[in-house]
């Protein structure tokens, strides 16, 4: 049975970079990994390029472009065009590309990765945790991190974020070519998908697509919707392949760590309400993940409990405005949309929020009450 000091169940986004700062800190690390390499990863790939700061390592040679503006259209017109040149530009990655600079560097650094392997049972035994496997292999560490996505079996098993999850479904899907998008817009389309929206992320050669629901569980089970969405990006062909899939989206303020485990990314529930937006808080959570750990196998902290306070602080209060937007402007889209996306000042803030120069505490207050008012509510 081998040992480690940290053993990380998901080798996506959120494992990789918490196994990489770990690494950095000379900890040795395992991987469990229930998937073979991915050739393609159902992820618009925005980033802000502020995000930079919770990595140790350049991530440039995964940029395929660098955003300049944000569109909002209704219905395929009524368009809002934002200027996102701030201070802090807006990336688009290629996620498939990005996580594996990211396990390059880790193993580089000493973590090891296992792949197409479940995890069967976990046990804490004489203050260390045993993972068995379903190749009848056991390991041991001293701290355990579930980084096992949207449909993580293990933070319910741990009772690490909300009791009741709240998903919102989505379809994704890549088309060669861009369209009709420039290479440095992003574009949100409202009014076709019922209580969500849809959105085209650019790459080079590329484009990412998706469409999400927020609210009530909402299906994106139309075909004429969805290819009438297809063809206000600029495409003709219908013969597209779609990936379903769950987000576990941001859902009130819960304790996301336990007696030496924790959870980080999507497991633990933070995926943006409002936008969808996941790259962001799988970063922020694996740059606290790992220091919390750092903490405590460092005898500074006895505990992880300051893991859970950082990231609600640092990402969930800005999420339970965002969570509230969202139950508004999704129930009454058309005057969301007017009164929302159309104000002067809003498309410049939204582009800022994308960006992570501003979050939502600072425009909810004031959006929250035009729309209720305006609704009638």
């Amino acid at each position: 049975m081998r040992e480690f000091d940290v053993v990380i169940i998901g080798g996506g986004l959120s494992g990789s970079s918490t196994a990489l700062h770990l690494s950095k800190k000379g900890y040795s690390v395992l991987i469990i990994e229930k998937e073979e390499v991915q050739s393609y990863k159902p992820c618009a790939g925005g980033m802000a390029s502020s995000m930079q700061k919770f990595l140790p390592l350049d991530v440039k040679s995964a940029i395929e472009s660098r955003i300049n503006n944000v569109e909002f259209r209704w219905k395929a017109g009524d368009n809002v065009v934002a200027d996102l040149t701030g201070e802090s530009p807006f990336w688009i990655i290629r996620r498939e590309k990005f996580d594996q600079i990211l396990l390059d560097e880790s193993t580089k650094n000493g973590v090891q990765i296992i792949r197409s392997i479940m995890v069967e049972k976990i046990i804490q035994k004489n203050d260390k945790w045993e993972i068995t496997c379903n190749n009848k292999n056991s390991y041991t560490s001293k701290f355990l991190v579930i980084a096992d996505g949207s449909q993580s079996k293990w933070a319910g098993y741990f009772k690490l974020g909300p009791r009741n999850p709240k998903f919102a479904n989505t379809i994704s899907l890549r088309l060669k070519g861009l369209g009709e998008i420039p290479r440095d817009t992003v574009r949100f389309e409202f009014g076709f998908i019922k209580y969500g929206f849809a959105w085209a992320f650019p790459l080079k050669e590329s484009l990412n697509i998706g469409l999400g629901t927020f609210i009530n569980n909402g299906l994106l089970e139309n075909q004429d919707i969805n290819n009438q969405v297809i063809r206000s990006f600029g495409f003709n062909d219908n013969s597209y392949k779609t990936i379903n899939k769950k987000l576990r989206i941001w859902n009130g303020f819960h304790k996301i760590n336990g007696d030496k485990v924790l959870a980080v990314g999507d497991a633990a529930s933070l995926c943006d309400p409002f936008l969808a937006e996941g790259i962001r808080p799988s970063l922020i959570s694996s740059f606290y993940a790992a220091e919390s750990i750092d903490q405590c196998l460092a005898g500074k902290e006895d505990d992880l409990n300051h893991y859970t306070k950082k990231v609600n602080k640092n990402w969930g209060e800005s999420m339970s405005w965002g969570r509230r937007i969202a139950q508004v402007f999704y129930r009454f889209p058309r005057t969301g949309y007017q009164l929302g996306v159309k104000r002067k000042t809003a498309p410049k803030r939204i582009a800022q929020i994308l960006s992570g120069e501003m979050s939502y505490e600072d425009i909810a207050k004031r959006v929250i009450k035009r729309l209720l008012l305006k609704s009638g509510i």
